[in-house]
């Protein structure tokens, strides 16, 4: 004679497949805000890296752009942990470094190579060249070409807008960066917006780093 099945047993989801769906979907959502909801309240996601600030007006705007031709599609912002990541590109990625960032353009794919801390590792000229006619510096590269970027004119009558909706999200702009904002973008082009956006990612880790080990080697030297 078998013995009476209890409701709360492997038996009952095995044979009902809506309350396996709702157990599962119980315990998953459990565990995710067990993970998700301290990151709200830790310092180190919440807070500022050492020498982040938010972006001048002119690197917002060629933000904007970055999004807008789909460069997140192919290019990744984020550096993990692995000697051959950190070999390659520089320090990895911390989450206090993208606070200001809305949205996050970390990416997760990578068609071209991360960008995370390609600022200062080229020069203007470089980024023109690259961006105009990719194949004129690497030969191999399977990027399009963005020629028309250096014909349009950087939208000024939209960056004050934008940069008073990110202060309502929390980025520190002031009232007069946000004034300021549309004589930064005069006489630019979005060519100029895109490199100026390129030339400041990852330049504030590169810069505490050297503080750091010149701070290191004067200690040693004394």
């Amino acid at each position: 004679m078998s013995k009476p099945s209890k409701f709360f047993s492997h038996e009952t989801f095995e044979r009902n497949i809506g309350w396996l769906i709702i157990a599962t979907i119980v315990v998953v959502s459990i565990a995710g805000l067990v993970q998700i909801v301290p990151l709200f309240f830790q310092h180190s996601t919440t807070q500022p890296s050492p020498g982040v600030v938010p972006f001048p007006a002119l690197s917002l705007a060629g933000r904007d752009i970055y999004q807008r031709e789909g460069c997140v599609g192919c290019h990744s912002q984020q550096i993990r942990t692995l000697r051959s990541e950190t070999e390659r590109y520089g320090p990895y990625s911390l989450a206090g470094e993208s606070v200001y960032d809305h949205p996050f353009l970390w990416g997760s794919k990578r068609t071209g190579p991360d960008l995370a801390r390609v600022g200062g590792r080229y020069s203007d000229e470089w980024h023109r060249i690259h961006f105009r006619n990719p194949r004129d510096v690497v030969p191999e590269s399977n990027m399009p070409a963005y020629p028309y970027l250096q014909h349009a004119a950087a939208n000024a009558g939209s960056i004050q807008a934008h940069m008073k909706a990110l202060r309502r999200l929390g980025v520190p702009y002031t009232d007069e960066a946000i004034a300021n904002a549309p004589r930064e973008l005069e006489g630019k082009t979005e060519e100029d917006a895109l490199i100026a956006y390129m030339q400041s990612l990852g330049i504030h880790r590169r810069s505490t780093s050297s503080a750091a080990i010149t701070s290191s080697a004067t200690s040693i030297g004394n």
